[in-house]
């Protein structure tokens, strides 16, 4: 209870703070109410800690408070980037930055603040002049030759969350030394430091110009256009969810020649209350629904989804007898990977030294295909900043032809260096067509690389812990998975443990290897003797631990197979989580 009466006393003299001058009314007035509440549960959440701005940048529930997102603590952050960009190009007579926003509830208003406390700090400002997507931000930071950018958006989260990205000149999220150099600055920074007003002469709105040119390098990915024209007529259907991707993605598609785009009416309204959905995220079932109606309804030949942001997409499609099926994020980055790869070497567009990269939790089915087809396949930590940072290293040297992630992320080039819905979209269809050119469906495709490399069955667990309570419990599930890790899971031995934390790879056999990585990582991973891979990681930004399970199945022989593989799959997943009380 004293811990208790001590942590109320903290919040309170914290949110006295924001009581100040410095703040507006209606902030005033939201934390008096918090104040004079008996119930100290809201003041202790808004106040309880420093919204903070981490690796990627800031992420939280929107409203008053310095653990909330609003005008304030964007503007302390912007306040503290800014102040390190013009510490580390301080030789340069102008520094300039890219601001973007999503469809979010005071997306605008933020990005809007956040350009005037750059051009208040001498900065130049190009300020998209509506919503866009996430991909299309880090595309004009390389295009205008900017020091930085900002990305108001908070990806897939829920309606009442916002956030902010953070990204270097070369277009990817801000990674070594320049992370930590952001945030002692941030950190610094205090409300009276934060110049709010203005310089509308530093501002330069922008806008088609942009989408111009980033449509037609996204068009240049397209491997096979011969494909397209013979199935311009492959029935799609689309949905932006409410977000950015209805500004470019239709438009792409057109572009590479695809002229039967269906989007769902009710989803192309702009709306950050996503009046439409439960969850804006397509790797829920659930925000497909209505495009899942209108595929029905015409008879489609793909479904396609984009997040907010629009650089995540989702997919399904028919299976074997007619039903709807949904893909899930490692069976997409498969489609693409096996695409790219077989097609580039059909049409001889394949070259020495063309790598691909995935991160450590997306499915190894995909090293399987690099290794047969004799194309270097790296492995990184989980974000796109970590594939941003392969391409990086072999600029000039390796050609970077396609990377992903399990969780819908996928990035087919190199121009851009975050993922990209819209690329990822127009190349889906050009792989959908390339199938029915065949007699084949996606899900045939799919069926054939699982014969040919063997059936993998990917399954994630997200254990979702608020609040203050919650990280301190995700703390601990951390701690006693060091302390006692697991000898075997769901009935398989486990012979190789990974902690990235210590970097150390231990085996069955007591030998201890060293990992080569860029940086340690909370994350713990586990391979058994069947090929069975577990990783585990607390969220970077969401309250939750994910646990990411990988079943194989080598007796996959031919497509008939498939429900008997993953039949067996989901039981050995049980079997997993019983394993590890979840």
């Amino acid at each position: 209870m004293e811990n208790n009466t001590q942590l109320i006393a903290q919040c309170e003299a914290k949110a006295q703070q924001w009581l100040a001058p410095a703040f507006d009314e209606e902030t005033k007035q939201a934390v008096q109410k918090m104040l004079s509440d008996e119930d100290k549960t809201n003041l202790i959440e808004c106040f309880y800690k420093d919204l903070e701005f981490g690796t990627g940048g800031l992420r939280g529930i929107m409203g008053a408070g310095s653990n909330r997102m609003n005008v304030y603590t964007v503007g302390m952050a912007t306040q503290g980037f800014a102040n390190y960009l013009k510490k580390n190009f301080e030789d340069r007579n102008e520094i300039s930055v890219v601001v973007c926003h999503d469809c979010r509830n005071n997306s605008r208003l933020f990005a809007e603040t956040v350009a005037n406390i750059f051009s208040a700090n001498g900065i130049k400002v190009y300020l998209f002049d509506d919503m866009r997507p996430t991909p299309e931000c880090s595309f004009a930071i390389r295009y205008l030759k900017c020091q930085a950018g900002v990305n108001v958006t908070a990806s897939h989260n829920p309606r009442e969350y916002n956030g902010y990205k953070a990204y270097w000149e070369d277009g990817a999220q801000v990674l070594s030394p320049h992370d930590t150099g952001i945030i002692d600055e941030v950190n610094k920074v205090t409300v009276d430091d934060v110049k709010f007003a203005g310089n509308k002469e530093l501002i330069q709105i922008i806008g088609e110009e942009i989408d111009k040119v980033y449509l037609e390098r996204i068009k240049e990915i397209c491997i096979d256009p011969k494909v397209i024209e013979r199935q311009k007529d492959l029935k799609i259907v689309y949905t932006p969810l409410h977000g950015t991707g209805m500004t470019m993605i239709p438009r792409s598609l057109k572009f590479w020649g695809f002229e039967n785009v269906h989007c769902v009416e009710e989803q192309m309204i702009k709306s950050g209350d996503f009046p439409t959905v439960v969850s804006p995220n397509p790797e829920n079932g659930e925000a497909l629904t209505l495009a899942l109606r209108d595929a029905k309804a015409m008879d489609a030949d793909i479904v396609m989804a984009s997040d907010p942001d629009a650089d995540r997409v989702g997919m399904a499609c028919k299976n074997d007898k007619g039903e709807w099926i949904l893909i899930n994020g490692n069976q997409t980055c498969l489609l693409f990977l096996y695409y790219i790869i077989t097609n580039r070497k059909a049409t001889g567009k394949m070259k020495e030294g063309d790598f691909i990269v995935k991160t450590i939790v997306t499915t190894e089915v995909i090293r399987k295909i690099a290794e047969k087809q004799n194309i270097e396949m790296r492995d990184c930590y989980t974000g796109f900043k970590w594939i941003a940072r392969e391409i990086a290293l072999s600029e000039g040297k390796q050609q970077y032809i396609g990377g992903g992630e399990e969780s819908y992320g996928f990035l087919a080039q190199d121009f851009v260096r975050d993922k990209d819905a819209v690329s990822a979209c127009s190349l889906l269809a050009e792989i959908c067509a390339y199938a029915k050119d065949q007699g084949k469906t996606l899900y045939d495709l799919l069926m054939d690389i699982y014969v040919e490399y063997g059936f993998s069955q990917e399954f994630t667990i997200n254990v979702v812990k608020p609040g203050k309570s919650g990280a301190d419990e995700i703390k601990q599930m951390m701690t006693d998975f060091r302390n006692n890790p697991p000898k075997e899971l769901g009935g398989s031995k486990v012979v190789v443990w990974k902690d990235y934390q210590t970097l150390e790879q231990k085996c069955a056999d007591g030998t201890v290897t060293k990992m080569d990585m860029p940086t340690t990582s909370n994350v713990l991973q586990w391979f058994c003797d069947d090929e069975t891979k577990i990783s585990v990681r607390p969220s970077g930004t969401e309250p939750k631990i994910k646990f990411y399970i990988e079943i194989k199945d080598s007796t996959m022989k031919c497509a008939g197979c498939y429900e008997r593989c993953t039949k067996a799959a989901a039981e050995k997943i049980e079997a997993i989580k019983k394993s590890l009380n979840l």
